[in-house]
């Protein structure tokens, strides 16, 4: 492919399942289905349970009655974190330069290690996927090309081939673009699908065909670097800058339907904890706290407050989460999920000093944010949880 840069996209196959089938070794081989929560969705599938055909997002319910002999287990997002870390570590000792996409899948520039492994790039791309298999049992499909989107579209087709590896050409790649349909490729969702085909561009290929003054005009700039990308033009770099989050989110349905108040608090406080946890881990603070509440009718209650000093404590962010709560919530509803969200996030170099702060109430709190933080580094997340009190009615009496 010449000396233009040279881009994979490292994806982990059927991810949420490999981890379960890795910490539990009598899973592989077998149909295992990994579903949201207890009354959840499919989200992920093992090869034997596609070929049952067991869907993508399948409720629960209906994929046991269809197909009763696949395995179906609950999500556990933590083992899956830990694991996409493991495999990040691999990439990263492989190549200086790792971009890591989703928990799942990560962009490696593997421009000029043929000459440092002493391999072409086909055989660097195999030992790769064979790295990361023998340290961290995780199998994974490699796609090679020389921009981002030709990678991506390269990781997908690799699923389908016996080596798990595949590349694009740029130079020789008109009859993959004809073969590919505009909703395949990368960041083209319902919208722009629409859009390109009421415009008569049906296949990738017909998008590069497209002057980059209509797709100024009809999509923007993203148009643009698409139709490059498509050729082969190293548009996205891939970099190692880590981009700081402006807002957290944590959401998660219930698992129940449920009006129990008590209940929705304590799933409120595991979303509380781990976006302060984060917070902490990236140096930031918030100073815009929220709660969002769905309903078992999918309506979306939400509230939040601008707080004069950022915090990214849970004990004072609960407090304000629990008081927002309190204008949103009604005994009389079923919900179905719940959510904070953190906005306003400054970092630490950004943070202003205030006049009245409490010196030793914030060593405290910094000291007791750091003693749990260690505990879950070294026992596993949730190892401390935090609680909440009624606060006293105020009576006459």
């Amino acid at each position: 492919m010449g000396k233009k840069k040279i881009v994979a996209l490292v994806d982990c196959d059927s991810f949420f399942v490999s981890c379960e089938q890795k910490m539990n070794p009598e899973l592989k081989g077998k149909p295992v289905s990994v579903i949201s929560n207890r009354e959840g969705c499919v989200i992920s599938r093992s090869r034997e349970a596609k070929k049952m055909g067991v869907r993508m997002g399948e409720p629960l319910f209906m994929a046991k009655k269809e197909h009763p002999k696949s395995i179906y287990i609950v999500a556990n997002h933590d083992l899956y974190s830990k694991v996409s870390s493991e495999v990040m570590t691999v990439l990263r000792d492989f190549s200086p330069v790792v971009d890591v996409y989703s928990v799942d899948e990560a962009f490696v520039d593997f421009t000029g290690l043929s000459k440092l492994y002493k391999m072409d790039y086909p055989q660097l791309a195999s030992f790769l996927r064979d790295k990361i298999k023998q340290e961290t049992d995780i199998t994974v499909s490699i796609g090679l090309s020389t921009s981002k989107t030709l990678a991506k579209l390269a990781s997908d087709k690799a699923k389908n081939t016996p080596n798990g590896v595949y590349i694009i050409n740029p130079e020789h790649s008109n009859e993959e673009l004809h073969k590919t349909k505009i909703e395949e490729i990368w960041g083209i969702g319902r919208n722009l699908t629409r859009l390109f085909h009421q415009s008569g561009i049906i296949n990738a290929y017909e998008l590069t065909q497209k002057s980059d003054a209509w797709l100024d005009k009809k999509v923007g700039i993203r148009g643009r670097e698409m139709k490059h990308e498509l050729l082969g033009e190293y548009v996205s770099s891939v970099t190692n800058e880590i981009k700081l989050p402006k807002s957290i989110q944590n959401t998660k349905a219930l698992g129940i339907f449920t009006s129990d108040i008590n209940y929705i608090k304590n799933e409120l406080n595991r979303h509380i904890h781990r976006s302060c946890a984060k917070l902490r881990e990236i140096g930031a603070k918030s100073n815009v706290l929220g709660v969002m509440l769905r309903t078992k009718d999918f309506k979306v209650y939400a509230n939040k407050k601008t707080i004069e000093r950022p915090t990214c404590y849970e004990w004072e962010v609960s407090d304000i989460i629990f008081d927002l709560l309190d204008t949103i919530y009604s005994p009389e509803i079923l919900y179905r999920s719940s959510g904070v969200f953190l906005e306003g996030i400054t970092y630490d170099c950004g943070e202003q000093l205030f006049l009245f702060s409490n010196e030793i109430v914030d060593n405290k709190n910094d000291k007791l944010a750091k003693c749990i933080d260690k505990l879950e580094n070294k026992f596993g997340k949730d190892i401390v949880k935090t609680g909440f009190t009624r606060r006293p009615e105020i009576t006459d009496n």
